[in-house]
């Protein structure tokens, strides 16, 4: 059984401020089963973009892990902005956290698929 959207994001929230890390909640989408999309920002003030996997990157014995795949990477904000409007055209309840890591790394903290 899938976790919905809200639950997953309440959870990834939790884990990251009990990691040391920040995590906010940009926009609130669908509660049931709204895709999430999870931004980080370097120190530079670049931005990375995770939105969810394609359909094809979920193994047979774990179809139910929530997956995500790297979308932009050292973008700014205006790149980032017009992607998710792009997704938010195709889907208006989409969820966007923006974290900011503590000690584990955003590869520990989502599933990121290769």
């Amino acid at each position: 059984m899938r976790l919905t959207s809200d639950f997953f994001v309440s959870a990834l929230t939790r884990r990251v401020f009990g990691d040391g890390g920040f995590a906010a909640v940009v926009r609130k989408g669908a509660t049931e089963a709204g895709a999430v999309f999870v931004t980080t920002r370097n120190r530079m003030g670049e931005v990375t973009l995770f939105g969810p996997a394609p359909q094809t990157s979920y193994d047979e014995e774990r179809p139910s892990e929530r997956q995500f795949s790297l979308m932009l990477e050292g973008a700014d904000d205006a790149a980032v902005e017009a992607r998710l409007a792009k997704e938010m055209r195709f889907d208006p309840d989409i969820w966007v956290i923006e974290i900011e890591p503590g000690k584990l790394t955003v590869d520990e903290l989502l599933s990121v698929a290769a």
